[in-house]
């Protein structure tokens, strides 16, 4: 077999990615080592940058999108007993979030790429890039107990932290770098009517909470745990009433509770990978970086590298500059960091890390005061939660 461009991994970063160069007459074909049903079946993030909408839009998977998403132009920050509303479209420059689940992304884009027959093989076991280095390199792979070569011109590798891309950059190269917080998430998905029109962060001092949603009849709620804490020690009525005590009374109050159709567990850490590419293999998504999804940016990072990796291969397929494969990494990380720093900074500040109140509490509540209390600093909250500037190969 033979194509232009091998995509590791059909998560949404490998699917959009596929989607935007069949568009342009790049062929290619996606390799995933589970069944579609099971990438489906991940419960993921919700918020959409403006960006990420924007190019979904331009590779014409956006119908179900525009006709469902939920528009927020603001969320609540809870701090100190007060809810400050971090106005978007006021702050940065008419932006806004939408709300539309990663499943339903995925799912739109696996239609998509059916309809125009775009060939993806799930289940491929024992993925291996070779020659990445060179000016033909090629993906062997095993399906139903046969082996395949898939030669090409470019490997992109969109498998996630666990996936075999990443290590196909040479050691003496590859740069690690991480933050683990001893902290995770305990999320629950319910058939309920979100508690409130926009999502609320909130601090408290038994720890972080967040409500969120996936449509106007589907909610997602999260709660502070420790990142050793299993779901299976909660049930929905304790979950439902830790999350009370830890809301603004009048939000607790309208709380409308139910079972949950979904209860997990994530742990929060930072990593970022240097560089993203070597010979002619690059990286995109969680194969490169990891951010804690206090800040709603784990998917959003990923599509500002596809959008970078579609825009290179473009201009190497329609104006002869293969040359530019080395400036990718360069740019996606300018943008990477930037947005790193904002999720550190959300979850560094919204958690709590003490059970008692020391230096470190202090400073948390004087950084959200002033942060919250000025309009420079709502303005730098809400630049960064709309999304950065996409980042350009050239100046």
């Amino acid at each position: 077999m033979k194509t232009q461009v091998a995509i590791i991994g059909a998560g949404p970063s490998g699917l959009l990615l596929g989607q935007l160069l069949a568009n342009a007459g790049i062929d290619n074909v996606i390799l995933e080592r589970r069944s579609a049903d099971y990438v489906l079946g991940r419960i993921r993030a919700g918020v959409l940058e403006q960006g990420t909408v924007d190019l979904l839009r331009e590779a014409g998977v956006s119908d179900n999108l525009d006709a469902r998403g939920l528009i927020h132009t603001g969320f609540d920050i809870a701090f100190a007993g007060e809810r400050v509303r971090i106005d978007l479209p006021e702050l940065a420059d008419g932006k806004h979030v939408t709300v539309y689940g990663q499943t339903e992304v995925t799912r739109d884009l696996m239609n998509a790429r059916e309809g125009i027959g775009a060939t993806t093989w799930y289940e491929a076991d024992n993925v291996q890039p070779h020659a990445i280095d060179t000016d033909a390199p090629y993906v062997t792979f095993e399906h139903a107990g046969h082996e395949y070569r898939l030669d090409c011109a470019y490997i992109a590798g969109c498998d996630g932290s666990h996936g075999v891309s990443r290590g196909c950059i040479p050691a003496d190269r590859l740069k690690i770098f991480e933050r683990k917080y001893p902290l995770g998430w305990l999320g629950v998905m319910a058939d309920t009517p979100p508690v409130a029109d926009e999502l609320i962060y909130a601090t408290h001092e038994r720890g972080f909470a967040l409500c969120s949603m996936r449509s106007p009849t589907r909610s997602r709620y999260y709660i502070q745990v420790a990142d050793t804490e299993s779901p299976d020690n909660w049930s929905d009525d304790e979950f439902w009433a830790e999350l009370k005590r830890r809301l603004p009374q009048n939000v607790a109050d309208t709380l409308v509770t139910g079972d949950s159709i979904d209860k997990s567990v994530a742990p929060l850490s930072s990593s970022v990978t240097e560089p993203m590419q070597h010979g002619r293999l690059i990286l995109l998504g969680d194969a490169a970086h990891i951010v804690p999804p206090t800040g709603a940016k784990g998917l959003n990072l990923a599509i500002a590298d596809v959008n970078t990796a579609y825009r290179l291969f473009r201009r190497i397929y329609d104006d002869s500059r293969a040359d530019l494969i080395a400036r990718y990494s360069a740019t996606c990380l300018s943008r990477i960091w930037k947005t790193e720093r904002f999720s550190w900074w959300m979850t560094t500040n919204l958690h709590k890390f003490s059970a008692t109140e020391d230096f470190d509490t202090r400073i948390q509540q004087a950084e959200l005061g002033y942060y919250l209390n000025s309009k420079a600093g709502r303005t730098t909250i809400a630049e960064n939660y709309v999304g950065l500037p996409f980042a350009k190969l050239e100046p």
